[in-house]
Parts: structure tokens; sequence; C-alpha cells
């Protein structure tokens, strides 16, 4: 289950709801907890004047948007970080077109995370966002 699958228009049973959220949760989190406060750690470290939700749903949909790309497009990496980064404007009102670069950064290092759940340092990834920058088309 991911961002999209969610409506706030479908009436459902509390049970429903509740399988939901721990499907998207185990989603969100294939490792669990030690995973969920790694990952925020590290963006507040990445964004430190933001709080939870200005932080996690713009990474959760920016991952999203990954995955999904990866998975229905059969395109290579580089062309799904190209696309996302140039066709921001679609997904403006969520991520905002500054914090993009750094957003895939982050998604690049979550998806190398295994059960150890160690991410890199908030300062490799504002590197590996400055790199990515350069493949921004204006």
């Amino acid at each position: 289950m991911a961002l999209s699958d969610i409506s706030l228009f479908q009436w459902k049973r509390k049970a429903e709801m509740e399988r939901e959220q721990v499907e998207y949760e185990k989603w969100a989190f294939p490792y669990g907890e030690k995973q969920r406060e790694n990952l925020q750690a590290l963006l507040f470290a990445v964004f430190p004047k933001r709080d939870v939700p200005s932080t996690l749903i713009p990474f959760l949909t920016c991952r999203e948007l990954y995955e999904t790309a990866l998975k229905h497009t059969g395109r290579a990496s580089d062309e799904i970080i190209d696309m996302l980064i140039n066709k921001q404007r679609k997904y403006k009102s969520i991520i905002k077109k500054k914090d993009m670069t750094t957003l895939i950064a982050l998604v690049l290092a979550d998806a190398a995370v295994d059960e150890r759940a160690e991410y890199p340092s908030a300062e490799v990834i504002h590197h590996r966002a400055e790199e990515l920058e350069k493949l921004r088309r204006e």
C-alpha cells in the first residue's frame, strides 16, 4: 500500500483501516521501528528546521514515485532520477522543487538499507544531492 492508495472519502471499518495502516507501515519501514527512528533522525539532520510531517511525507511520496517508476517503466534508475528531477512540477503541492534532489538522495540511501537500518550521514546526503542537482534542466 502506498500514498496513492489512500482516499479521504472512503468509508471503512476500523479493522480494515488498522490492517491498511499496518500494511503501509510495513511498506514505509520494512525493517521496523529501528529503521523509522534512524530515518527520522537522518531527515531531521538533513532538514533541521522542519517537523516530522514536512519531512516524512515528501520523502515517502518521492520514494513511492521512484519505486513505481522502477516497477512500471522498465527504465534504468538514472533515467527515473532524471525524470523525477525534471518533472517535479506535477508534485509541487507535496515536494518543493529545491528539495527534490535531496529527497532523491535520501530515497537512494534508503534503498540501500538492510535490517541494520544504517543510513549515511547528512553530509553524504547533501553531497549526493549536489551531484544530482547537475541533472536539473531549466
